[in-house]
């Protein structure tokens, strides 16, 4: 499974979409725009990110940018990986 496909799937599984997540696209907006991403699913969400993935994301870069794409998301969990 490519990186994306697994960002969708935990994206899914984190925010309870069920399934609504799969169809997102490189420019779904995510912050802001759905409801279920507010700032306590951001961290449930870096942290299954991590596990899942087996990577850190340095605290220190993460910002809303991070967060405001499924492509930002992908482009910077593939940077850190």
């Amino acid at each position: 499974m490519d990186t994306r496909t697994e960002i969708l799937h935990i994206l899914d599984e984190v925010l309870s979409l069920n399934g609504r997540a799969l169809s997102f696209q490189p420019d779904t907006p995510l912050l802001g725009a759905i409801p279920e991403l507010d700032s306590m699913a951001v961290v449930a969400l870096i942290t299954a990110i991590e596990e899942r993935l087996g990577i850190t994301l340095p605290d220190d870069e993460l910002d809303g940018s991070t967060f405001a794409s499924v492509g930002s998301l992908t482009d910077f969990v593939i940077a850190c990986g």
